[in-house]
């Protein structure tokens, strides 16, 4: 049957390609270069993490309200960002990070002292921030773009100037003092060594060396992050002072049981027994609120999106992408295991927020920043044609 003029001009006409072959229309996703099951998943997480932080502050919406735009703002930042091509990231890392180590020794001569810690820098009636949280991205894009101009596996020489790139910020990170950040910031680079192919025998020497070394990183720690260690040994040596944190954080997340006692039930967030419970410790009053099956509904969910986001960078099609890739979704895996582990007494405490869940703002663009070039890597890469 004939078709009328209105008709035929209704139907999807194929788009030409340059080499007169035919290619399909592009989707929304693609023109956007965004990755829609790794969207979904951070945007159910961030709603889900707005419903715990309402009830960890102590129910105030002004909380929820201040975290909600945040979250708009960082969201804005990741979108932005996966529309900005590899190539062009590529190019601008050693701007990126010279402005970053730049912000460091302007926190070390002029920052803002707080908690007892010098981490922040202000520009007044505009913002205040940690610089360190830039270094977080700066570091693993700077190394990446390094190694992916270099024979891969490295040679001795290019680990020497990797040593060099991430001594430098980690040492005036680590001067703040943040042991946290540190360490965060350089387990993003050492990921990224680590994907460029070193022999397992050279890994063996490295961790030799690092065990050495643990002496002399224990003589150089302040007095507090040393008693943080001697804590985690024994938190019952100092219930009142030093252990309080750790043992209300178990005993919260204890006594949730299975199922927990409910949405804005919890005793020891409720009661005010549990410290920094917007921020570090925003897990216990998940786990006291939701039990043993809420904790793991959260988990399971960070492990999908670290699942998607190893195959993400795993579909790149260049050195630089897969390096850059699989560090930013390794160090987002760090920041869970490292916040789950200190508060269920595992591990120290260092510091590290919940991804995502935990009160903070720089955190959270930094956070949804690494997961905008997740995207901008998967989302420009060059297609094989069939």
């Amino acid at each position: 049957m004939a078709l009328t003029p209105m008709a035929r001009g209704l139907r999807r006409r194929p788009v030409r390609a340059p080499d007169g072959g035919i290619s399909r229309r592009k989707s929304f996703w693609e023109r956007t270069h965004l990755d829609p099951w790794l969207l979904i998943m951070l945007l159910v997480l961030l709603v889900a993490g707005l419903g715990v932080l309402y009830s960890a502050s102590g129910q105030r919406i002004e909380a929820v309200y201040a975290q909600g735009t945040r979250f708009l703002v960082a969201v804005a930042v990741m979108l932005a960002l996966a529309q900005i091509t590899p190539t062009t990231l590529l190019r601008w890392a050693p701007v990126v990070y010279g402005g970053s180590l730049l912000l460091l020794i302007a926190v070390e001569l002029v920052g803002d002292v707080g908690m007892g810690a010098k981490r922040w820098l202000t520009i007044p009636g505009v913002v205040r921030f940690q610089p360190s949280e830039l270094m977080k991205l700066a570091m693993p894009l700077m190394v990446a773009a390094w190694l992916s101009r270099r024979q891969l596996p490295p040679r001795l020489l290019d680990l020497l100037v990797c040593a060099v790139l991430i001594g430098l910020p980690v040492l005036l990170i680590a001067r703040q003092p943040d042991l946290g950040t540190s360490l965060l910031v350089s387990s993003a680079a050492i990921f990224v060594v680590l994907l460029a192919g070193l022999s397992w025998r050279f890994i063996a020497v490295l961790a030799v060396a690092a065990a050495s070394a643990l002496p002399l990183l224990w003589m150089n720690l302040h007095q507090y992050q040393r008693q943080r260690v001697l804590t985690f040994l024994n938190p019952e040596s100092d219930p009142l002072g030093a252990g309080w944190n750790i043992i209300q954080s178990t005993t919260a997340i204890g006594s949730g049981g299975v199922w927990g006692k409910g949405w804005l039930q919890g005793t020891q967030s409720q009661l005010e027994f549990l410290p920094e419970r917007h921020t570090d410790f925003i897990v216990a009053v998940l786990g006291e609120e939701f039990g043993l099956v809420g904790m793991l509904v959260v988990l399971v969910f960070y492990l999908m999106i670290v699942a998607r986001g190893l195959w993400l960078s795993g579909a790149a099609h260049d050195t630089f992408g897969r390096l850059l890739g699989g560090s930013i979704i390794l160090t987002f895996f760090i920041y869970v295991f490292v916040n789950v582990g200190m508060v269920s007494g595992i591990l120290p405490v260092v510091g590290v927020p919940l991804p995502l869940v935990s009160y903070g703002g720089t955190s959270s663009v930094t956070l949804l920043a690494g997961f905008g070039i997740l995207m901008s890597i998967h989302g420009h890469r060059r297609l094989l044609p069939r």
